[in-house]
């Protein structure tokens, strides 16, 4: 049985350019401990999909499993860390990471245990006191995935966590990340836009196509870790799920001049037909 089991999800929005369909009929597993990564153009509802298995979003239809059982709600068994952290400015790094464990009932001396292991664990324990503004985007990303980790979750949701971080500091994150991954053992599902970073993370990739989201294609990874961005290997497979984005792009493309022509074909034969039916 996967760990997670994506079952025919939809999702529509309504807003005031009307309705969007953000998601049709995607069908995904991902296994125990896999680390699996979602690609695709912006827009295409990999964010979307996050939030439904995070419990945070309901499908209109379709549903979610983990190990077999409904998703219909947020849950301890599944941290997300977002792109911009959500952590509390008010707080220091030890304290952020307590929060949610003070939320779950555990005394204050466990909870400033747990908080330091796991600071420990993506190399802050120097600066567990230090408020948000004393720390670097990178660190404070980190105090972020510490505080996901240290409510324990089976699967942990990642929203583009890298996304606003320069360069280097995202290279050192995917060495950091990927340590975590393989010491701990957790399911990860990732959403980036990054194709590189996701060959250089994932165990699989899984490339949505642009809007309505659907999954297009899945690409195993099964180069040797560590992995780095400028591995000649890395850029060869990211290259090969590039390309297929933009074949995808230019199948849509085509398949939205197909349906624009048709329709102005329809919209000119209609005039004609009302002009040669007019009585002279």
């Amino acid at each position: 049985m996967a760990k997670l089991s994506v079952r025919a999800v939809s999702k529509k929005f309504y807003g005031s350019s009307g309705e969007v369909q953000a998601l049709l009929d995607v069908w995904l597993d991902v296994e125990d401990g896999e680390f699996l990564v979602l690609v695709g153009p912006s827009g295409c509802g990999k964010s979307t999909l996050l939030n439904v298995v995070a419990g945070l979003d309901l499908p209109d239809t379709g549903e979610v499993l983990e190990d077999g059982r409904p998703v219909s709600r947020p849950g301890r068994d599944r941290s997300v860390v977002f792109q911009e952290g959500a952590l509390f400015p008010w707080l220091t790094a030890q304290k952020n990471v307590e929060f949610p464990l003070k939320q779950m009932g555990l005394r204050a001396r466990e909870r400033a245990e747990r908080a330091r292991y796991y600071l420990h664990l993506v190399h802050l324990s120097r600066f567990r006191d230090s408020y948000l503004h004393e720390l670097s985007g990178g660190m404070r990303q980190r105090v972020a995935i510490a505080r996901a980790l240290a409510v324990d979750p089976e699967v942990l949701l990642m929203d583009e966590p890298f996304a606003a971080l320069d360069a280097q500091t995202r290279e050192d994150l995917y060495e950091q990340l990927a340590e975590l991954w393989q010491r701990t053992g957790k399911t990860i599902m990732f959403v980036t836009h990054n194709v590189r970073e996701a060959v250089c993370l994932g165990d699989r990739v899984v490339l949505f196509s642009a809007r309505p989201g659907r999954v297009r294609a899945a690409f195993d990874v099964s180069l040797a870790r560590p992995r780095f961005i400028d591995d000649v290997d890395v850029a060869r497979l990211a290259r090969q799920i590039s390309l297929a984005m933009k074949e995808d792009r230019r199948r849509i493309r085509e398949e939205e001049y197909d349906v624009d022509w048709h329709a102005a074909a329809g919209a000119l034969l209609h005039g004609v037909d009302r002009v040669l039916g007019d009585p002279l």
